[in-house]
């Protein structure tokens, strides 16, 4: 992997993680899209052969620092959303928006789910079905993240 194309995955990283902890009204928490998990797709869609479970890992790994969650939370449940991606990556390329949008919810849902497995292990149990909320943001939010990033991308030659 060139060093472009590391710098340019670094820095959306950064930006993902920001997000991440990006300070909301209360009410709103529960509907942050979960833009790691959105980066963690896109970047194994784009460049499977690069790019892996151990990629999505240590972002997970960075976002449980940066959020102080249960030391590996977040690292499990990326790391399961990054072997569905791989798995389906040439389908996914050749899906129309409507149905990479609903691809993009079913994986950001499995990645929910094991992170509230994780939390309800940990003692710290979510209600109902509100954990599933990022699920439906994160997937509105992707016909308008992937095309910009594949953009940006493309500008700098990131392959």
């Amino acid at each position: 992997m060139e060093a472009n194309n590391r710098w340019f995955i670094a820095v959306t990283v950064l930006l993902a993680l920001l997000l991440a902890v990006m300070p909301l009204p209360y009410n709103w928490l529960w509907f942050r899209p979960s833009f790691t998990a959105l980066l963690v797709i896109f970047w194994i869609t784009r460049m499977p052969q690069s790019l892996g479970v151990g990629f999505a890992w240590m972002v997970g790994i960075l976002e449980d620092l940066v959020t102080g969650s249960v030391l590996g939370t977040h690292a499990l449940a990326l790391a399961v959303l990054a072997y569905f991606s791989l798995l389906t990556y040439q389908r996914t390329r050749a899906f129309n928006p409507a149905q990479q949008l609903m691809w993009v919810f079913i994986l950001v849902g499995i990645n929910q789910v094991v992170g509230n497995w994780v939390h309800g292990l940990a003692g710290k149990p979510v209600p109902g079905l509100t954990f599933l909320w990022p699920a439906i943001t994160s997937a509105l939010l992707w016909p308008w993240m992937a095309p910009w990033l594949g953009l940006m991308a493309g500008r700098l030659q990131v392959r």
